[in-house]
Parts: structure tokens; sequence; C-alpha cells
């Protein structure tokens, strides 16, 4: 096994794109990518840290709840979390971020790549307002790029099957994974107190 060093022999092994897989990516969002956010509930934002680490964290509300005022902007309501700000430090030290939209029954997805600031202005804040909840900050995304990505991987993974869905019990509980991982010798959070208790903060 050896391993890849240079683009040069990654381009060996696989060879050039071409055709629509090159054609299809835009520099804005039209009325295509427009509707697939509309319809979304769910994105995966990606980031990377001063140490070059990258990361990759969930977003979700109701369907459209990331807002397109323009072509060339979308917004992303901050809704509470653990308070370790990763992503959000990151987008402050670099702020390149690429953002995957997904839409539960549909197996392609949607790339958006491009730069983000965090902002905190209150009329930003209010248009994304769940009853008396504002987040306390939006990130405003100019996009670089914008392109619809195949149907294959969730094809493949068969995500939205019935067949492949998996049962809670096959896991242990989060609380018995989280003692484990943080060496605790507190008894663990039940699954169902720890929903209970992610229903009561979701905003």
């Amino acid at each position: 096994m050896a391993a890849i060093e240079s683009l040069d022999q990654l381009r060996a092994l696989y060879g050039a794109p071409h055709g629509r897989a090159v054609a299809k990516q835009l520099d804005r969002l039209d009325r295509h990518c427009r509707s697939f956010i509309a319809l979304s509930p769910f994105l995966i934002l990606a980031t990377q840290g001063a140490d070059g680490l990258g990361d990759a964290t969930p977003r979700g509300d109701h369907a459209g709840f990331v807002s397109v005022p323009d072509d060339h902007t979308l917004i992303i309501p901050d809704r509470p979390g653990n308070r370790r700000l990763d992503s959000l430090s990151n987008i402050v030290e670099r702020p390149g971020v690429g953002v995957l939209f997904l839409i539960p029954g549909v197996d392609e997805t949607l790339r958006v790549n491009g730069t983000a600031v965090i902002d905190d202005d209150l009329a930003l804040r209010e248009a994304h307002r769940v009853e008396d909840n504002l987040p306390a900050t939006v990130l405003v995304v100019t996009v670089k790029e914008a392109y619809l990505q195949c149907a294959k991987a969730l094809m493949r993974s068969k995500l939205w099957s019935d067949e492949t869905k998996i049962e809670r019990s096959r896991l242990p509980t989060m609380g018995e994974m989280l003692k484990d991982h943080t060496r605790s010798n507190e008894t663990p959070e039940t699954q169902e107190a720890m929903l209970a208790r992610y229903r009561g903060a979701l905003y």
C-alpha cells in the first residue's frame, strides 16, 4: 500500500472530470438551488480550524430554516447547542465553509461552498425567531460555488429506506456512551430523560 502524495498521482488513478460533472457548477444560487434549500430541514456544515483539522456538524430545523435573501447569500440561524462553538470558532479564524443540504426521501444533495461571517444583527436574528426564541447569532454565507450532487452515495447507503433503519436499541444509550467517554462514575442519564431534556431546549 502506498500513500498518494501528489495531484498527478491522484489524477492518474481517477482520470479527469468531464461533461455535466464540471458544467453543473454555478457561482450563485439559481431557482433550483433555492427550491432545494426551501425543502431542506437538515444540513451539514463543514469548517476548518487554524490547527488544520476539519470539522463537520449537523444543523436542523423546519424545512426552509435557511433563508436565501439573494442569489449569493445564505443565512443560517444558530440554534442552542453544547457551547463548544467548534464551527463558529473555526469560522472566526478561517471563514471558508462547505454546506451540504439534504431533503428526506430525496437521494440528490446540494453542495454550497463559500465564506461565512457570524452576525448578531437583531433584524437578522428576528427574521429567524421561533416563537419567543431568538438565535444568538446567524451565519451569513457568501456563496462562491453551488452544485447538485448525484444520488449514488445515498442510493448505495439506502439512507431513506425502511429496510436499512437501525433500531436505537442496537447502540448503548447516549448516557452510557458519554459515561465511558468522560470516565464518569455517575449513573448515566437514561435515553428517555435525555430526549425529554433536549425537547425542552431545542430553541
